[in-house]
C-alpha cells in the first residue's frame, strides 16, 4: 500500500540524500504516477489507485505556498473574514431538518430557502478546508471538524445526507425509473444531483485539505446510496436523468474510486457520462451553442480526472477539445464565457454583450479544468489562460469592500457589477466564490521531473520539501514589470527553474541571476529555463515589459478591448446612479473611439501620479475616457469593449443611435413588465409552466417553444383597469408548422402563425389586452398553446406595455 505521493520514508530521505538521487527517484515515481501528491500534509491520503498516466507537472500542496502582501492576499483575507461570519449551524439547518433532527440555527435566505437548499454547505466545507490549508488558521479546521461531525449524525439518522426539499420523493421516483428531467428540473426538484455533488466534493476536500479523515466515511456511504438509487436504471433511463444538470458527479465518483480502490465508484462515474454532450466532443464537434454553459464544464473536469486514473484516451480527447473550443472560441477577453448562462455560436461574441455575461462559476470550473490539462503537458498556453482569467475575472468578481461576490461580470458597455449580500443570496457563484479566493496559492508553482515551473507572478513563499528548497517571490506585478525570486537551501540543489514567458510579452523578457544577465532562449507563450545548481542566497530578477494592445472581437474587428500586459483595462463611465443605455450605443454615456487605426500608445497616455491609470487623447466621442485595470473597477459603470470608427462612419452611426435610443426609451417608458424567456431565473420569477416545451438560442437571443400541440405559460404583472398591450418578440425568419393561440387567463386573445413574417430580423407582434381581462388584477397568466401537430413559438421575449392611444 503506497501513500499518495511520496512515501514518508522518501520525504525523510530527501533531507539527507544527494539532490541528484532524489530527483532520479522522483522522476521514476512521476512516470509511474506514484509521485503525485494529491493529499495535503494535514492528512496524507492513502490512495488505493494511482494514476495510470504520466503527468509532466504537479501542483504543490496549498500549505507549501504562502501568499505575501498584494491584491490576492487581500482578497483571500476578505474571503476568510466572510467565511468566519457565516454560521455552520444555519448552513446545516436543512440537513438536520431532513434527517428528522432539530435544527440548531435558522436557515439562510436566497437560494438556501429554495429547492437547491444545501448546496452552499458543500462549497463552505471546501472553502474552509482550502483556507485552513492556505493559511494554517485553526479556526477554519474547527469549522470543518464540526460540520463533518454534524453530517455524520444526520447520515446515521437517515441513511443518506442532504438538505434537498422533497429529496426522498425525488430519488424514490428516480430509483423506480419514473424520470422527468430537463434543464434544471428533475422530478420537480432543482438540480438535486448537482446539489449532492457539491456535498460530495466538500467532504472529499474536508479530508484532503482539512485533515478530517471521517469525511471520507460519509462520502463513501453517500456514494453507496447513489449506487442504490441508480442500480435499477437502464441506460436509456440513466441518460434521460442526465438531461438535468448534475454537476461533477462523475468527478467525485472517480475520486472516491481512487481513494477507496472500490471499482463500483468508477463504474458509476462512467454511467454519469452524458452522451448527448460528451460523444460529439469526442468527435471534435462543437455542440455547445445554445447549451447552459456551467452544466457542461463540471462534466469535463470529471472526464479529465477519470483519464488520469484510467488512461482512457477518449476522455482525454473530450477534455482537450472542450478546453480549446471554450477558451479560444467561446470566451471573452477577461477569460470568462457565456451570456445569460448559455454558450452562443463559436467566434460570435460581438453581439453577445449584456449585464449577464461571464458567469463566475464557469471560470471557476474552467480554471479547475486548466490545472488538469497543464499537468498533462506543462504547456504555457494553459498557464497564459489561467493568468488572464484569474486577474481579469476571478479577482475582478470580488467586492473589495466586504468580500462579496459577483454572479455575472457585465460586459455590456455601461454595465456595472452587482454583488451578493452576506446572508440572503447564496447563488451558485457565492458558493464557488467562497472557494475562489481561498486557493490563490494552488497554481503559482508546479513541479515535475524537469524542475520547477513559475506560472504566476504573485508575491508568495514556496517551500519545496522534496528539494529542501524555499523560493521567495517578491513583486508588485502587475503594477510593476519586475519579479524577484530568492532561493534558500541548506545544500546546493541542481534543478531547472522554468519562468513563464507570457504570450502578451512580445517585447521579450530579461533575467538577471545574481546581478548578471542571462542569455534567454524563449518566445512569447513558452518558458525561459534556467538550469543550474542553486545555492543559498541565489536570486533571479525578471523583467517583463508591458505595453498597450488591442484585442478585437473575433467577429468584429471594429469592436475591441484594450489591454496592458496581463490586464484588461476598463473605462470609467460614471456613477451607477447615472442611467446608461440598454444597448451600449448611447453616445452620451458610452464613448466610441475614433483612432483611424493608430496603435494605442499613440492615443493613450498614463495619468501622472496614478498607477496603471490611462486616458485617451482626443479620440473619444463625445469625450475622452479614463481607464484602469478591470479588477480595480468597482461601484462604477464601465466599458470593456469599445467601438472604433472613422470620423465619417461615426457621423452616420450617430443618426442610427439616436433613432434607436428614442425607440428604446419610448418602449421602456411604456413597459409594465418584461420576461426574458429561456433564462432560468426570469422564468422562475414569472412562474413558467408547460408541456412539450424546450428552450434554446438564436443569434444571441434565447427562445422557448412548445412542440406537437404542447404549451407553455407565464405570469406577467399588469396595471389594474388600464389599457395595455402584450408585445411578443419573434424571429421573422421562422416558418413551418408554427400555429398557436395566445390566451390570457384562459381567454383566447389572438391566433398567430409564423411563416417568414419579417425575414432576417426580430420583430414584435402587439396584441391588445381587453379591459375585462385586466380589470381588478395585478397579474395575468399568458399561455401560448400550439395547434395539434404544430408548434407554439419560438417566443424570444414578452412585455406588457401601457397603451398610450
Amino acid at each position: 500500500m503506497r501513500n499518495c505521493g511520496m512515501s514518508i520514508w522518501k520525504w525523510k530521505m530527501a533531507l539527507v540524500l544527494p539532490v541528484c538521487v532524489v530527483l532520479a527517484s522522483f522522476a521514476a515515481d512521476l512516470k509511474s504516477g506514484a509521485g503525485i501528491d494529491r493529499g495535503a500534509a494535514t492528512c496524507r491520503i492513502d490512495y488505493k489507485i494511482q494514476p495510470a498516466v504520466s503527468l509532466k507537472a504537479l501542483p504543490f500542496d496549498l500549505e507549501d505556498v504562502r501568499l505575501l502582501d498584494g491584491p490576492f492576499k487581500k482578497a483571500m483575507e476578505l474571503d476568510g473574514e466572510y467565511l468566519l461570519q457565516l454560521e455552520a449551524d444555519r448552513l446545516l439547518a436543512g440537513y438536520r431538518e431532513n434527517a428528522g433532527l432539530e435544527p440548531k440555527g435558522k436557515k439562510y435566505g436566497g437560494w438556501e430557502l429554495q429547492s437547491i437548499a444545501g448546496h452552499s454547505l458543500g462549497h463552505y466545507l471546501t472553502a474552509c478546508a482550502l483556507m485552513y490549508a492556505s493559511t494554517g488558521d485553526e479556526r477554519f479546521r474547527e469549522r470543518v471538524v464540526y460540520i463533518v461531525k454534524e453530517l455524520d449524525e444526520c447520515q446515521d439518522e437517515r441513511g443518506y445526507v442532504a438538505a434537498i426539499p422533497e429529496g426522498k420523493r425525488i430519488f424514490a421516483e428516480v430509483a423506480a425509473g419514473n424520470i422527468r428531467s430537463a434543464g434544471f428540473d428533475l422530478n420537480g426538484g432543482w438540480v438535486p444531483w448537482y446539489n449532492l455533488h457539491k456535498l460530495l466534493a466538500g467532504l472529499l476536500d474536508a479530508q484532503r485539505y482539512g485533515g478530517e479523515a471521517k469525511a471520507l466515511n460519509i462520502a463513501v456511504k453517500l456514494g453507496d446510496w447513489a449506487i442504490g438509487v441508480t442500480s435499477g436504471l437502464n441506460e436509456e433511463q440513466f441518460q434521460k436523468m442526465l438531461a438535468c444538470e448534475h454537476g461533477g458527479m462523475n468527478e467525485s465518483l472517480a475520486e472516491l474510486y481512487a481513494r477507496t480502490g472500490e471499482e463500483k465508484y468508477l463504474v458509476l462515474s462512467r454511467r454519469f457520462h452524458h452522451k448527448a454532450m460528451l460523444d460529439p466532443l469526442a468527435e471534435h464537434q462543437d455542440c455547445l451553442p445554445g447549451r447552459h454553459a456551467n452544466t457542461q464544464i463540471p462534466k469535463i473536469i470529471g472526464v479529465a480526472l477519470r483519464h488520469e486514473y484510467t488512461g482512457d484516451e477518449r476522455d482525454k480527447t473530450i477534455a482537450e477539445y472542450f478546453w480549446d473550443t471554450v477558451a479560444h472560441h467561446h470566451s471573452y477577453v477577461i477569460g470568462g464565457n457565456s451570456d445569460h448562462e448559455h454558450f452562443g455560436q463559436p467566434d460570435k461574441l460581438s453581439d453577445r454583450l449584456s449585464d449577464d455575461t461571464a458567469e463566475t462559476c464557469n471560470t471557476y470550473n474552467m480554471l479547475k479544468l486548466t490545472r488538469h490539462l497543464f499537468g498533462w503537458s506543462a504547456s504555457a498556453p494553459y498557464a497564459d489562460y489561467y493568468e488572464r482569467a484569474l486577474y481579469n475575472h476571478i479577482l475582478a468578481s470580488q467586492n473589495p469592500d466586504d468580500g462579496m461576490m459577483c454572479y455575472f461580470i457585465p460586459l455590456r458597455a455601461g454595465g456595472a457589477k452587482t454583488y451578493s449580500t452576506p446572508f440572503d443570496s447564496f447563488w451558485c457563484c457565492v458558493g464557488t466564490g467562497m472557494e475562489n479566493h481561498a486557493k490563490y496559492g494552488d497554481s503559482i508553482y508546479f513541479h515535475g521531473a524537469d524542475g520547477l515551473y513559475v506560472n504566476l507572478f504573485i508575491p508568495s513563499i514556496l517551500t519545496w520539501r522534496e528539494m529542501g528548497m524555499t523560493v521567495r517571490q517578491e513583486t508588485r506585478y502587475p503594477e510593476e514589470d519586475a519579479i524577484r525570486l530568492s532561493i534558500s537551501c541548506k545544500q546546493p540543489v541542481k534543478t531547472p527553474i522554468h519562468i513563464r514567458h507570457p504570450r502578451w510579452a512580445e517585447a521579450g523578457m530579461k533575467i538577471l541571476c545574481n546581478g548578471s544577465a542571462l542569455a534567454i532562449d524563449s518566445q512569447p507563450g513558452s518558458y525561459a529555463a534556467i538550469d543550474r545548481t542553486w545555492k543559498d542566497g541565489d536570486r533571479l530578477e525578471i523583467t517583463i515589459p508591458m505595453s498597450l494592445r488591442l484585442e478585437a472581437m473575433p467577429d468584429n474587428s471594429k469592436r475591441a478591448a484594450i489591454a496592458y500586459g496581463p490586464l484588461v483595462l476598463a473605462g470609467d463611465l460614471g456613477a451607477i446612479t447615472e442611467k446608461a443605455s440598454d444597448d451600449g450605443g448611447d453616445a452620451a454615456h458610452v464613448p466610441v473611439l475614433l483612432t483611424e487605426a493608430a496603435a494605442p500608445e499613440q492615443w493613450m497616455q498614463s495619468i501622472p501620479g496614478s498607477n496603471l491609470s490611462f486616458k485617451t487623447k482626443g479620440v473619444g466621442r463625445p469625450n475622452d475616457v479614463e481607464l484602469i485595470p478591470f479588477y480595480r473597477m468597482h461601484h462604477r459603470r464601465y466599458a470593456v469593449y469599445w467601438d472604433f470608427y472613422t470620423e465619417a462612419d461615426w457621423n452616420k452611426r450617430q443618426v442610427e443611435i439616436q433613432t434607436e435610443q428614442k425607440r428604446l426609451r419610448e418602449l421602456e417608458a411604456r413597459t409594465v413588465d418584461v420576461l426574458r424567456i429561456g433564462e432560468m431565473q426570469p422564468e422562475r420569477d414569472h412562474n413558467l409552466q408547460g408541456e412539450k416545451t424546450s428552450a434554446g438560442e438564436l443569434n444571441g437571443r434565447k427562445w422557448r417553444h412548445a412542440a406537437d400541440g404542447g404549451w407553455f405559460s407565464f405570469e406577467m404583472k399588469i396595471k389594474a383597469n388600464a389599457p395595455q398591450e402584450l408585445a411578443c418578440t419573434y424571429w421573422g425568419g421562422d416558418s413551418g408548422a408554427r400555429r398557436f393561440d395566445i390566451l390570457v387567463d384562459g381567454v383566447k386573445i389572438a391566433e398567430q402563425t409564423l411563416q417568414n413574417n419579417q425575414p432576417g430580423k426580430f420583430y414584435d407582434e402587439i396584441y391588445a389586452l381587453p379591459l375585462e381581462l385586466v380589470r381588478g388584477k395585478e397579474k395575468i397568466t399568458v399561455r401560448l398553446q400550439a395547434h395539434p401537430r404544430a408548434m407554439a413559438g419560438g417566443l424570444f421575449g414578452c412585455r406588457v406595455l401601457m397603451n398610450d392611444e
